[in-house]
């Protein structure tokens, strides 16, 4: 997999993007920013596209800003020579996709069916479009069809929305999803950039799915421990879980035998893909403990610490 499309699988979400006044490229690549997704495809459907790529590439280095509903080459060499890093095609044609594999242009080209995706794999590819995805079937039509095809992934558009982004990012075979629901139509009109920055912080949010795991609370030894544990079980009515180096009063509370990570002890906060939290709270400011981190068996990240306390505690992320 290509770096552009590894960057893909990093950021969840591909905001396409469509502009009719080129003037509107700019606050709305910094409100795209700002809400979280450095990222944006810029279809190819209107006279403003190749200006628009132009200005977010010039302006925007930082952005991973790309062209989209690419038909033919001429196309893709107005869109590269604008700035685009990445070139994504509704359908597959064999001419375009070729073009751009020679210039080592990154291409999702769609695919519908097992023939479109045969082609692909003829190509080369290892990661396609699949457009239009819920009219096509949605998720139950991605597993069907990546069960022959095991090394292929996939970048679902079409009816992808807060509601379901999830359930299919939750499919391994599946990388990132494009989506529109952050950069409404109505809202670009109305220049109304803070309301497409909010929108685009809410769906990096529902994507990530934060959550308050448990928190540990450091204790001078096991005796302290045990008692102070006893407290919390009686206020939540739990049964206590007395484990090597700690005592689940609860659930939500995990009382350490003795100091551990953090001043006064650690919290857990839980997400739904650490890898792609890890990007995005990077790109936030934070840094994190290399040394800390620990894997699944497919490799995927499972936990990992914050470099730096927060108000007193070590901070680590989870898988929800």
């Amino acid at each position: 997999m290509n770096k552009v499309l590894e960057e893909f699988s990093k950021i969840g979400i591909i905001p396409v993007i469509a502009l009719e006044d080129a003037a509107d490229a700019e606050p709305l690549a910094k409100a795209l920013i700002d809400g979280g997704l450095p990222c944006a495809e810029v279809t190819f459907r209107t006279d403003a596209a190749e200006e628009s790529i132009r200005i977010m590439a010039s302006k925007f280095p930082e952005m991973l800003v790309g062209a989209g509903t690419v038909l033919t080459t001429e196309q893709v060499d107005r869109a590269v020579n604008a700035g685009a890093k990445f070139i994504v095609s509704p359908g597959l044609n064999p001419k375009v996709v070729k073009y751009c594999i020679e210039k080592n242009i990154p291409i999702t080209p769609g695919c519908a069916n097992p023939s479109d995706i045969e082609q692909a794999i003829e190509l080369g590819l290892d990661v396609v479009k699949f457009f239009p995805a819920e009219a096509n079937g949605g998720l139950p039509a991605i597993k069907a069809m990546a069960a022959p095809y095991t090394k292929m992934k996939f970048m679902p558009t079409g009816g992808i929305n807060a509601k379901n982004i999830k359930s299919y990012l939750d499919f391994k075979k599946i990388i990132a999803c494009g989506g529109s629901w952050m950069v409404n139509g109505d809202m670009i009109k109305a220049k109304d950039w803070d309301g497409i920055a909010s929108l685009t912080r809410e769906a990096v949010g529902t994507m990530l799915g934060f959550t308050l795991k448990h928190i540990g609370i450091n204790n001078e030894n096991e005796d302290v421990a045990m008692a102070e544990s006893a407290k919390y079980a009686n206020l939540f009515g739990a049964d206590m879980k007395v484990g090597n180096s700690s005592i689940f009063a609860s659930s939500l509370i995990e009382m350490m035998k003795a100091p551990g990570r953090g001043t006064h002890g650690h919290i857990a906060v839980g997400v739904n893909y650490v890898d792609r939290a890890v990007y995005h709270l990077e790109k936030r400011g934070f840094a994190f403990d290399e040394s800390s981190k620990l894997y699944n068996e497919d490799g995927s990240l499972k936990v990992v610490y914050f470099k730096d306390e927060i108000a007193g505690f070590a901070i680590h992320l989870v898988q929800n």
